[in-house]
């Protein structure tokens, strides 16, 4: 009977090994598929730079449009797909009385200004 006892913790502590090694790989997969950024980071560069004339919880216009769900839409204003690659444009060269943040926003705050606009 101690012997079966013994047996079935082992199995029981390998499957949950197993488990965590299959959750680490999952979640590092979808960091992969998700792109750079830091999305809480992008909040903050969201309200300094975008909020004035973006909506973040809203779709209605304020200057500029809002930008709940952005990334679930068809297309932006400009008629283009919002991709990472479309949106960092938009950003970059601004257009319609948005300006151009390319060197006004580095990189890094351009990267977690995306990983935030993705989330609404």
């Amino acid at each position: 009977m101690e012997r079966m006892l013994v047996g079935n913790a082992s199995n029981i502590n390998r499957f949950r090994a197993w488990a965590v090694v299959a959750a680490l790989a999952a979640a590092s997969t979808g960091a992969l598929a998700d792109g750079k950024g830091d999305a809480v980071k992008g909040k903050a560069v969201f309200q300094d730079q975008c909020g004035i004339c973006h909506h973040a919880d809203r779709v209605e216009k304020k200057l500029g449009p809002g930008l709940k769900a952005l990334f679930k839409r068809d297309k932006m204003g400009n008629g283009k797909r919002p991709t990472e690659a479309n949106v960092r444009a938009k950003i970059d060269e601004g257009s319609n009385g948005m300006p151009a943040y390319k060197d006004m926003l580095s990189e890094p705050e351009k990267d977690d200004l995306v990983a935030y606009l993705k989330t609404l």
